[in-house]
């Protein structure tokens, strides 16, 4: 069981059984919580207002007991309340005629309509602002996973929102740092020579009046290729997505003149296998916080439609009607805030959102918080609401709970460590255990001894191996190590 899980499931029953009934309403209440009356998820589910221990166990199946973590299964699927308000509609509208995983319709769409609301409405969290720009990494099995299917159904929708958003505000191809600042670039002003009078002097002119549309949506369908790039020398494309993400203010330090942005409101999509990611996504990426900018989210083939689908624009209009009042209700929206109910549940999962984890997933996922302020504050803005509430929230930790299970599932205890995750992997190999001198056979005795120490101790830190030392004669002044891999991991 995950510290989230544990939290939610002992604590946020109580809270949410506190809550009043449907059909009261006080200032503080999540009066018209339910996003439709009736009306029934993907799983026939009646779809409301979470109530009591009916919500924690929605959110947390099999009581809580977290099967990824302990069998690395496939993550279980979304919790209701992920398909919250009108992203939990336009899901179950285009669901029964597409072969693209729920997961993956709702994941893009959360990206793209933050992407498309711009740079507006925000979250603050100490001194930083954290706005509506997300990036989601899909991963499948294999390449089959119906990816790309899931993001047309998307850009159709929000291009019905805002069409010119989706001519001229979703790109692809990220290749260099200086490439993504050029698309969202401010004005460029230089010194330009002005010959008068037989003089040469310089003022200063506007060369290139810049992007005014701030927006930019970039779509990877081969995010593999974004991961190799980022690792070239001098490359610096990583540093400035973090920027995109972090701040909006772009720019890199170079002798000459360069491109700047200011406040750009830069969203990603990209799409990879597990096979690539697990080989590609170095240390590097996951410990310089490239990696934990993203949700990492598991999608494949929900069904088999030989002929497609039948669904109609028509079919999508009352959505498309909501989408564009949103989309207006969030151009007059700036700060946000929590009410009262939502705060209180935010105190009780705020420690294990915030509590490190070991290894890669701890690395991929360390931004628990401001990714799921940033996926509620969409949320609430789809229900045309200034205030996240409590609805909102809980919707958010859904979706980042399967972004979590998801990065367990993909990335598993490796720590990002080649030389411990190659240990981990050969002790697993051997009940009997290996002894330090069989540890440096392993290696072609080409592993210093210091560094397979260290690995050593990492592994046993994290509760992943451990050592049993005894002397085997009379005489023997050290004792003898002897390595096991540990069955059970701690949670």
């Amino acid at each position: 069981m995950t510290p989230i899980e544990n939290l939610i499931r002992e604590q946020l029953t109580q809270i949410l059984a506190d809550l009043p009934p449907d059909g009261e309403s006080t200032p503080d209440s999540m009066a018209g919580a339910s996003s439709e009356d009736g009306a029934e998820g993907l799983d026939g589910a009646e779809r409301g207002t979470p109530r009591g221990h009916d919500s924690a166990q929605a959110i947390f199946p099999n009581g809580g007991r977290s099967e990824v973590a302990s069998t690395g299964n496939w993550p279980e699927p979304l919790a209701p309340e992920a398909f919250q308000g009108v992203a939990g509609e336009l899901v179950r509208a285009i669901e029964p005629h597409s072969e693209a995983d729920p997961a993956a319709l709702l994941a893009q769409f959360l990206v793209a309509f933050g992407n498309v609301i711009g740079r507006q409405s925000y979250f603050t969290a100490e001194a930083d602002r954290h706005y509506t720009n997300l990036f989601v990494a899909l991963v499948g099995q294999t390449s089959k996973g119906r990816k790309g299917v899931s993001l047309g159904h998307i850009r159709k929708t929000c291009s019905a929102v805002d069409e010119e958003w989706d001519t001229n505000r979703v790109m692809s191809g990220l290749s260099t740092g200086e490439g993504l600042i050029w698309a969202v670039r401010d004005e460029i002003w230089e010194q330009v020579p002005v010959k008068e009078k037989g003089h040469i002097r310089y003022e200063r002119a506007l060369t290139d009046e810049g992007e005014r549309d701030k927006r930019l949506l970039v779509v990877e369908p081969e995010f593999a290729r974004v991961l190799q790039v980022i690792e070239r020398e001098r490359n610096t494309l990583s540093a400035i997505v973090r920027q995109a993400w972090d701040t909006g203010n772009l720019r890199v330090l170079t002798k000459k003149q360069a491109a700047r942005s200011t406040e750009a409101h830069i969203s990603l999509i990209g799409h990879i296998t597990k096979d690539e990611l697990r080989r590609l996504l170095t240390d590097t990426a996951a410990g310089n916080g490239f990696a934990n900018r993203f949700l990492w989210v598991c999608v494949r083939r929900s069904k088999v439609l030989p002929e497609g689908g039948t669904l109609t624009a028509k079919d999508l209009e009352p959505v498309v009607e909501k989408l564009q009042a949103a989309a207006a209700f969030a151009g007059r929206v700036e700060e946000m805030e929590r009410d009262d109910q939502a705060r209180a549940i935010w105190h009780q999962v705020y420690e294990a959102l915030s509590e490190g984890k070991p290894g890669m997933l701890g690395a991929v996922t360390s931004r628990a918080e401001a990714q799921t302020m940033r996926l509620a504050i969409i949320y609430a803005l789809l229900d045309c609401s200034a205030v996240v509430e409590a609805k909102h929230l809980l919707a958010a930790l859904a979706v980042w709970q399967y972004c979590e299970n998801s990065a367990r599932f993909i990335f598993g205890d490796a720590l990002g460590d080649a030389t411990a995750d190659e240990i981990l992997r050969e002790l697993r190999q051997r009940p009997g255990g290996m002894s330090r001198n069989d540890i440096r056979e392993h290696f072609n005795r080409n592993k210093h001894s210091a560094d397979i120490g260290r690995a050593l101790g990492v592994l046993q830190e994290y509760g992943l191996a451990d050592v049993i030392r005894k002397c085997e004669r009379e005489d023997q002044k050290r004792p003898t190590e002897r390595w096991f891999a540990v069955t059970t991991v701690r949670g």
